[in-house]
């Protein structure tokens, strides 16, 4: 099997290496609760996420998510004939999960680049992305906060940005629908996320693309949703972009993400967690991947 997988990669980063220049493949993927198992946290650290916590967080069930996460990012590349250029995430909670992703699964052969920031999100849970060095340029990030009225900072996620030569990247989780007033911080998430766009454009940056998880179903004619929601699929991941050029997306509902939902028939991805009781799969989201030609 490793000698099948080291294989697998040899091809796969044949392939990329003599990818056209003109086009990109990126993936966006909420990877639920993607914690950390030790307790240094990101600020807002949840401790049931911990090897003493009521989840029992364990190293291994931890590195089993990351090679989980790894083997589809791979898989992929395999099916799509390349690997993702940037792969956006949402719910990491530090530096250090994203880090081990990288470092401690397959993907430590290829050459994927890390952007990630602290977030002020209550729950400790932040943006963050990989690149492929070998097809993009990163000419600068940062993260963009979210304000309320007053000009105070919103305690969710920071709006993620990346500046490549090729192509400009913002990596959304926008707020839940949980809570007080979710409606209008979401529209200040959005509000903010157009206007980060237009000032892009107005810069003269030629191709903007903004992938996330938007909380909102805001492609209610998808013929495939990201999240299945009392036996409901609902399309609530996806991009918007700014530029020419064609694009084509598409959900990754690979069967190994899958699970049979008992409960409404058919399939719905399979998580980590259902409550306190461990799944071993990797979210409740699918990815999606969107093929980018200039």
């Amino acid at each position: 099997m490793k000698k099948t997988c080291t294989a697998l990669l040899l091809i796969l980063f044949s392939i990329s290496a003599s990818a056209r220049c003109d086009s990109l493949l990126i993936m966006f993927w909420n990877v639920e609760n993607f914690f950390d198992y030790t307790d240094q946290g990101g600020g807002g650290s949840d401790k049931e996420f911990s090897v003493k916590g009521q989840r029992h967080w364990t190293p291994k069930r931890f590195y089993a998510k990351c090679n989980g996460i790894a083997k589809t990012i791979l898989k992929a590349g395999d099916e799509y004939g390349r690997l993702p250029d940037v792969i956006g995430f949402a719910e990491v909670e530090n530096g250090y999960v994203v880090k081990q992703l990288v470092k401690s699964t397959m993907l430590r052969k290829l050459d994927y680049g890390i952007v990630h920031y602290d977030s002020p999100d209550s729950r400790g849970i932040d943006c963050a992305l990989i690149y492929r060095k070998s097809s993009l340029k990163l000419n600068s990030s940062e993260p963009k906060h979210l304000y309320y009225e007053g000009g105070n900072i919103m305690h969710t996620r920071d709006i993620l940005l990346a500046e490549f030569d090729k192509i400009d990247v913002l990596v959304n989780h926008h707020p839940s629908k949980l809570g007080e007033g979710s409606g209008n911080k979401r529209k200040t998430a959005m509000d903010r996320m157009n206007g980060i766009c237009d000032s892009l454009v107005s810069e003269g940056h030629p191709r903007v693309i903004a992938v996330g998880d938007f909380n909102d179903t805001l492609w209610p004619s998808a013929k495939v949703g990201t999240l299945k929601y009392k036996g409901t699929w609902e399309k609530i991941d996806g991009y918007f972009a700014r530029g020419k050029m064609k694009i084509k997306e598409s959900v990754y509902a690979d069967e190994c993400l899958s699970t049979p939902d008992r409960g409404f028939g058919g399939q719905k991805p399979r998580r980590t967690y259902n409550g306190m009781k461990y799944q071993g799969g990797l979210s409740d989201h699918y990815p999606i991947l969107i093929q980018l030609i200039f």
